[in-house]
């Protein structure tokens, strides 16, 4: 490998460099410059790297440097491979790849080529569309909605579902989009057509591809599990990956490893089988049977066992939502009465199982005694993927009732909502790795050369202790890893004031949430809307947004609450009305962006302690405490304090932003871990007094 040429790369950066020339009043900024130099370095010593970069920093053109440097000059000629740079949002892939790598690009005057990948999910696939057009007819609404996808197809450059002006319906994109299983790669009759295969071979000739992380966990998993590092499996072979949005890597690779089953993703498989319309038989085995002898009709025999399918998983559902009670969530835990287990649900998940084992045999008996030709039909491809989808649900109906033994798993049921009818729900029953360490290391960090991760929230007071043992990269022996935290160039000093009122109660004391009602009402009347108001609790936002909409909105403050619209719908609703202000929870506390006016104060009504219900966090708790840890200093205080962080963060998104932060908790105070919480902001102006001293102090620092 030619090593890349420092001084060069950062010269682009510098008051006279080229990318300096192409913007407009550019300020070096030393942070940028350090973060630069770090990660060059990672590059030229084959290292890890750890960063966490503050908001304004610029770690995009950071990363995006060295990358397209290395692309065009560090690689040998014979070494093709791209530079993978991977994010946790799609709105952070598109603006890299639709701007800011073009930009680059453009002031380096060169010449590279940039594939943006997103998860096959979002493509269509050529195939299925034409096995729903060829069955017989759908609804008329069903109908209408492929006769314009099939229109829009036929012009279609990528295939992706971002392309069409409307949105299709969540039942009909599942039975048309790309899915990995259910391809037949070479084998497919459309495959000249593909867009996926399209878009791979693409990628093979990218100096960067720009994935999601989902999309890099499946090929890292693929990669581990035995296809190897040196071919193509889902992404070109690679050794140099930058991470983005770092700090939801352990998340995302839990949500990637994880196994789960539920009534309608069920009845969804069976459906596709096969299903009745209007006195037409459609599905797979319709088709399926058509290919056998006259004298052959297994087909009475498998709607026999499905209807028995359909009756099981609704029996194991009824008596699963039971045991979630109001909680909303059981976990299987050494501490849970077996016997009650073994009477109230495991005969349910034998039953079912026993089920689907014999569709599962009789399917494949049927299958395996088709001739070759027979064999090779799309639908037998896709009749077998299901089958194996089936077997995998048998396989978690069994991890369940042997839970004891799965002491790497965690192991749970939780109630899910409708999102359009609350009154209907449904158990999700889902196995996750008890520690994501080990695979984040096997996959991500030992088969790299290079692996960059940066963040906003990595560090807490400068140490990357927790994170980096959560995500494996700490046990690589004769690894070099570099880390730095490079702090946001933003005056918070000026231009952010940092209030928390003395006199509230502590968060477990009966008068807490009457307080929230109250303080929540009052301070964001007094900054006039623009603000985002932060829970850690569904029943908590509601209790304030009750207490509080009617007298906003006679002061003429729109109030939003999570909930009411999509998450996309809501913010665009909240940054374009500058007199909103926006109830919100989990996922509000990171991803948004609303400069300006749009957002002048932040609420954080309590500190994000995970809370206890949650499964996935409970049992990493016992585990810590299982090796002589401490399950808060260890896990949730550092936890706590990284999503602190985050939703802080939200306020700051421009050099010329100017506003409150008001943090409702008094265990800021109160407790001796508090402290901590407020070391890992950068410097503001404070005012923690009285409720009463906060809102003068809010009102005379925002006018």
């Amino acid at each position: 490998m030619k090593k890349l040429d420092s001084d060069k790369i950062i010269a682009a950066l510098l008051e006279d460099g080229d990318i300096a020339k192409h913007l407009v009043s550019y300020e070096p900024r030393k942070a940028q410059l350090d973060l630069l130099s770090l990660i060059i370095e990672a590059f030229n010593e084959d290292a890890l790297c750890m960063a966490e970069a503050g908001t304004g920093v610029g770690k995009s053109f950071a990363y995006l440097l060295p990358a397209v440097f290395f692309s065009l000059y560090g690689r040998e000629k014979q070494d093709k491979k791209p530079v993978i740079i991977s994010t946790a949002t799609i709105t952070l892939q598109q603006q890299l790849f639709e701007k800011d790598i073009p930009f680059v690009t453009k002031a380096l005057g060169v010449n590279i080529k940039a594939v943006l990948m997103k998860g096959r999910g979002n493509y269509i696939c050529l195939r299925r569309l034409d096995d729903i057009i060829h069955e017989p007819p759908l609804d008329e609404y069903e109908y209408n909605e492929i006769k314009l996808i099939n229109t829009w197809v036929k012009d279609s450059k990528t295939g992706s579902k971002s392309e069409l002006t409307f949105l299709p319906s969540d039942s009909l994109w599942s039975t048309i989009c790309s899915e990995s299983d259910l391809c037949m790669g070479s084998h497919c009759p459309w495959k000249e057509q593909c867009f996926i295969l399209s878009l791979r071979k693409e990628a093979n000739n990218a100096n960067i591809i720009v994935v999601n992380h989902h999309l890099l966990f499946a090929d890292l998993a693929a990669r581990a599990q035995g296809a190897g590092y040196e071919g193509a499996v889902i992404l070109p072979p690679f050794n140099r990956l930058i991470i983005d949005e770092a700090h939801t890597i352990e998340n995302s690779a839990t949500s990637f490893f994880s196994s789960q089953f539920s009534r309608p993703g069920i009845f969804r498989q069976l459906g596709r089988l096969y299903q009745k319309r209007r006195n037409n038989n459609r599905g797979l085995l319709v088709r399926l049977n058509a290919m056998l002898k006259s004298s052959d009709n297994p087909l009475e025999d498998m709607i026999d066992i499905m209807e028995k399918i359909r009756s099981r998983i609704e029996d194991l559902d009824e008596h699963a939502l039971e045991i979630c009670s109001s909680e909303g969530i059981y976990r299987l835990s050494p501490a849970v009465d077996e016997s009650f287990l073994k009477k109230n649900l495991f005969v349910h998940f034998k039953a079912l199982r026993k089920e689907i084992l014999k569709l599962t045999s009789l399917i494949r008996d049927v299958t395996e005694s088709l001739e070759d030709e027979k064999a090779a039909d799309p639908a037998v491809w896709e009749i077998k993927t299901i089958v194996r989808r089936l077997e995998n649900i048998a396989e978690i109906c069994e991890a369940f009732c042997k839970y004891k033994k799965h002491e790497d798993d965690n192991i749970w049921i939780e109630r899910h909502r409708a999102s359009k009818d609350l009154s209907k729900s449904w158990a999700i029953f889902t196995r996750t790795p008890l520690d994501m360490a080990p695979k984040l290391k096997d996959s991500v960090f030992k088969p790299n050369k290079t692996v960059v991760c940066v963040s906003a929230t990595l560090a807490i007071n400068d140490d990357f202790s927790f994170w980096a043992n959560t995500c494996g990269i700490t046990s690589l022996p004769n690894r070099t890893i570099l880390s730095g935290c490079f702090p946001s160039p933003f005056p918070y000093s000026n231009a952010v004031l940092l209030a928390a009122p003395t006199d509230a109660p502590l968060p477990d004391d009966a008068s807490y949430q009457d307080f929230v009602n109250l303080a929540t009402c009052r301070l964001t009347a007094a900054a006039g809307g623009s603000a985002l108001i932060l829970f850690t609790s569904y029943q908590s936002l509601i209790s304030a947004y009750s207490a509080a909409k009617d007298e906003l909105t006679s002061l003429g403050i729109r109030c939003l609450k999570q909930g009411d619209d999509d998450r996309t719908r809501l913010l665009q609703d909240f940054i374009s009305d500058t007199k909103s202000c926006l109830f919100a929870t989990d996922s509000f506390w990171e991803g948004v962006d609303a400069p300006g006016d749009t957002l002048r104060l932040v609420i954080i009504c309590r500190l994000p302690f995970r809370t206890p219900g949650d499964p996935v966090f409970e049992a990493r708790r016992e585990a810590v405490q299982e090796k002589g840890g401490n399950p808060f200093m260890d896990l949730s205080l550092p936890q706590a304090v990284m999503k602190f962080k985050q939703g802080f963060g939200r306020l700051m998104r421009r050099s010329a932003d100017h506003g409150a932060v008001a943090v409702l908790d008094s265990r800021l105070f109160k407790k001796t871990y508090g402290r901590i919480f407020l070391q890992s902001l950068p410097e503001t102006k404070t005012s923690f007094a009285s409720l009463n001293n906060n809102l003068n102090d809010i009102e005379n620092f925002l006018y």
